[in-house]
């Protein structure tokens, strides 16, 4: 979920071909449940091998991957450690939520409602840690590097563009700005066309980018202020924030008072969660140098028995899928190393 800045910060539309020969450090565990939520069969039901295994992730991960090669864009997949202790609220209000679901899409089907029925199962998708194994072993063999965090995947993206190892961090949530990430691209794991909720209307799904000094300046606050914006608003690690209180109010108090502590003196505002602590994850959090990011020509005798010997997934498709790769990756690699030079 991350935090909602939507209503405060404007996006610049991109295209893929402005982010050839650049790296991405993509936040796994989102891109991941996007692909388990979009790729369903008309039921709502996720994809599955003959023995009843999910792998709808799978497919997002080798189909996603190569368009990303393909435009020119090379990708590391970062995942997340273990969650802080303030951010077990939030785990739990996700399972309930999906549980919930589950139990509607099931009455969905009973009913032959199959547009409620698939929006509901796209809310009870949940990802296990075997799903989490099966895709860093998928990654490994197509030759695309992944990144295991301490902490959260988007503050170990964050650091990787601090750091000069990406460009950017790509993810659906805004938290990376949070994390100091000076770019986020959003809508780059998913593409087409996406339906509005309870309307028969699509949008089109297209990249953007948030520049962080722009966000920033346009706001004409500092990045702590930003956080402290979330905060009231409502954080992974504050779920709902303060009361009454959205995105456009916290903007004008932190504006007016500088900080949620002079807020909360001046307008007398209701606090239950440890503010200090919630800033200390967004400014001091762990990190890993423990990585090695080289893409490589995909292994692949290892990708068909993967996905095609144990999964059955089509050996066909597959291959033209790494045929893609294989042709690509040297070009791609080749464009980035340039693009250091400017």
């Amino acid at each position: 979920m991350g935090v909602q800045l939507g209503e405060l910060i404007s996006p610049k539309p991109i295209g893929f071909e402005n982010l050839k020969g650049r790296k991405i450090a993509i936040d796994a565990m989102n891109s991941i449940y996007q692909f388990l939520s979009i790729i369903r069969q008309p039921t709502g039901e996720p994809l599955k091998d003959s023995k009843g295994r999910v792998t709808s992730h799978l497919s997002g991960l080798l189909y996603r991957n190569a368009n990303l090669i393909e435009y020119g864009i090379l990708p590391i997949y970062v995942f997340d450690g273990k969650p802080p202790e303030l951010k077990r609220t939030t785990v739990e209000q996700r399972t309930r939520i999906r549980e919930e679901a589950e139990v509607k899409w099931k009455n969905a089907l009973v009913e032959g409602n199959l547009e409620e029925a698939r929006m509901y199962a796209q809310q009870a998708s949940r990802f296990s840690e075997e799903m989490v194994i099966e895709s860093k072993e998928l990654l490994g063999a197509m030759g695309i590097p992944h990144v295991q965090a301490h902490f959260e995947g988007e503050a170990q993206a964050a650091y990787m563009v601090q750091k000069g190892d990406a460009w950017a961090v790509g993810s659906q949530d805004y938290d990376s700005l949070l994390f100091g990430s000076a770019r986020l691209v959003r809508n780059i794991t998913i593409s087409g066309k996406r339906k509005v909720k309870k309307r028969n209307i699509y949008i089109d799904i297209t990249p953007e980018i948030f520049y962080l000094d722009k966000v920033l300046k346009d706001l004409d606050i500092t990045r702590e202020q930003l956080i402290d914006i979330s905060i009231l608003v409502g954080t992974d690690y504050n779920p709902g924030g303060v009361e009454g209180i959205g995105p456009k109010k916290a903007f004008k108090l932190i504006k007016e008072h500088r900080t949620i502590e002079q807020a909360v003196d001046k307008k007398g505002l209701k606090i239950d969660f440890d503010v200090t602590a919630i800033r200390r994850l967004f400014l001091e959090y762990s990190t890993t140098d423990n990585y090695d990011l080289d893409w490589s020509a995909p292994d692949e005798e290892a990708v068909l028995r993967f996905l095609c010997d144990e999964r059955d997934f089509s050996i066909d498709r597959v291959k033209k899928v790494l045929e893609r790769l294989e042709t690509k990756i040297g070009d791609v690699k080749s464009q980035s190393s340039l693009d250091t030079w400017f």
